[in-house]
Parts: structure tokens; C-alpha cells; sequence
């Protein structure tokens, strides 16, 4: 076995643990909430802390690696919103938790700990410049969306209602919290102090497991329940078409090796709990972004090693 394939294997083995531990009753459904709620709130931000205290960024380009990913997002966005609408007739709303489900990779509660593993601290501040814009561009997207197709009576859309929810959720996220926070200390130019220091490694480094852990136990929760078969494309659009896209603009651009294999597999990685919380909030396709989730998140085993030869195999 190689190492990167007992890499993966060892990834999505800590995911399994997590459904099985659901799955059987060992573990109850509101400890999966308990536990995800201290990856998300807890260990990842102060991981993300930390990386953007200690890391340098050199040889990583920024506006072409956002550019490339985005472009890939926006194009499988609206793949997955024709396929629910159009192919599967769902209506206006449906076609937005299509979009979404198809567009929003997992980059917290999986990506995070996969990357690491994969790539190590290296990967990871590329992944880091990808999460500090990934979250904003998503979330003001999605709040967008809900104010356009999201309101009853065709109540028109107030641009300062939009910037105030985006602000609002934008500055309470603990993933943005983190980021700014370490920002902040990087520019002071001064060390941490030794027994913080020692805190945020100590937690931070429980955030891959811990976040595995937790995905596995919501997996669980959620489930699979009817609309299977736009499910089954929606991860398809997902776990190929999206991933194929960014190779092909990366290799376009020309972008560093590392910074172009860690964009393609961020891409391929399957869609997280995001895309069903904005089903529920639009009230509309919970079923389908739930099942979406799980059939996304079982493929991408071997999705994931899939790419992950193609872009060792171009890149190195």
C-alpha cells in the first residue's frame, strides 16, 4: 500500500468510525452535534490561527488560485441548478440547494484534515488562502440567492439587507474569527506567548481527527431518504465535473505545482453540511441535499484518490 493511499484510506477510516459509532447507537445523534460544534467553533479556528501566525505564503498565487476555483464553482453552480430544474423539474428554490450541493466542497470538517494529511503544512496554508475567501464568496452568494428566490410574495431585494446579513454572519463565524485573528498577531511581529502557544497547538492539533469524527457521526443523522437519482448526478457534477474544471484552468494558468494540486483536490472533495442548512433555511430540498451529502461523501473514496493520482501524475 502506498502512502498516499493509506492516507486516504486512514481520512476517510476516521470518517467511518464516526458513522459507525452513530450507526449502532454507541454514540447519541446530539453528541455528533456536541463534537462538531468544538471542531468548527474550537479547534479549527485556532488551527487556521495558527497557520496564519506561523506560515509564509511564498510561491503562492493568490488572485490566480481564487480565480481558477471560483470560475470552476460558478460554472458547476449553475450545472447543478439546470439539472435539478430543468432534467429533474424542480422549481426556482430546489435549483438553488441543486447549485449549491453541487458547488460546495467540504473544506472545514474534511478538507482541512485531508489536506494536512496529504500535503502537510504546506498544503495547508494554501488551503488556508482558500477558506478565508471561500466562506465570504459562499455565504454572500447564498444569502443573494435567498433574498432572490427565498421570500414569499415577490418581496423585491433590498441591497442593504443583503450587506447587513452578510456582515453579520460574516464577523461572528469562528472560521473568520480565527483568520482575522491570526492575521492581526502576524502583523504585530510579535511570538506568542509560550503557554498560549502551547494552548492553540494543543487544540489545534485535535481539529483533523476530532472534525473526521464528527462528519461521520452527521452523516449518520441525516441519512439517505428518496430523491436518489438527481442526487446521484448532483455528486456526479460535483466529484468530476468540478474538479476536472479547476485542473483544466490551474494548468491554463500555470499556477506552483502544490498550489495547483491542492485547488483541484479541494475541488474534488465531496459537498459538506452547508449546502442542506441553506436547504432548510429555503425550506425546500432538504431531502435531496441531505442524500446529495451522503452518496457524495461514500464515492469519494475513491473520487478522491482518483485525483489525487491525476494531479501527482501532471504535477508531480
Amino acid at each position: 500500500m502506498t502512502p498516499l493511499t493509506e492516507t486516504v484510506l486512514f481520512v476517510f477510516s476516521l470518517v467511518a468510525l464516526g458513522y459507525l459509532a452513530g450507526l449502532t447507537g454507541y454514540l447519541k445523534p446530539v453528541s455528533g452535534e456536541g463534537i462538531s460544534e468544538f471542531a468548527v467553533n474550537v479547534a479549527m479556528p485556532l488551527l487556521l490561527f495558527q497557520t496564519m501566525v506561523k506560515s509564509d505564503f511564498h510561491g503562492v498565487a493568490p488572485w490566480s488560485l481564487w480565480g481558477a476555483y471560483f470560475a470552476a464553482v460558478a460554472v458547476t453552480w449553475a450545472a447543478g441548478h439546470l439539472v435539478t430544474t430543468r432534467i429533474f423539474g424542480r422549481d426556482a428554490r430546489a435549483g438553488i440547494v441543486g447549485g449549491v450541493s453541487s458547488a460546495y466542497s467540504n473544506v472545514v470538517l474534511l478538507g482541512a484534515p485531508f489536506i494536512l494529511g496529504i500535503f502537510g503544512p504546506n498544503g495547508f496554508e494554501v488551503l488556508s488562502l482558500l477558506v478565508s475567501i471561500h466562506l465570504p464568496v459562499m455565504m454572500m452568494a447564498s444569502i443573494v440567492l435567498f433574498e432572490m428566490f427565498g421570500r414569499s410574495g415577490g418581496e423585491q431585494v433590498h441591497p442593504l439587507r443583503v450587506l447587513r446579513n452578510f456582515l453579520r454572519r460574516l464577523f461572528v463565524n469562528p472560521l473568520i474569527i480565527g483568520i482575522l485573528a491570526g492575521l492581526a498577531w502576524r502583523f504585530t511581529d510579535a511570538p506568542l506567548p509560550a503557554l498560549i502557544g502551547r494552548l492553540v497547538d494543543a487544540l489545534a492539533d485535535t481539529a483533523g481527527p476530532v472534525a473526521l469524527f464528527a462528519m461521520g457521526l452527521s452523516l449518520r443523522r441525516f441519512g439517505i431518504s428518496g430523491n436518489v437519482r438527481p442526487a446521484l448526478a448532483l455528486s456526479a457534477l460535483k466529484l468530476f465535473l468540478m474538479p476536472a474544471l479547476v485542473l483544466l484552468l490551474v494548468w491554463l494558468l500555470g499556477l506552483p505545482p502544490l498550489t495547483a494540486k491542492v485547488a483541484v483536490v479541494v475541488a474534488a472533495l465531496p459537498s459538506g453540511v452547508n449546502s442542506y442548512l441553506i436547504a432548510v433555511q429555503f425550506n425546500t430540498g432538504q431531502a435531496l441535499a441531505s442524500n446529495q451529502m451522503t452518496i457524495a461523501t461514500a464515492s469519494a473514496v475513491l473520487t478522491t484518490s482518483f485525483w489525487l493520482t491525476v494531479v501527482v501524475h501532471i504535477f508531480g
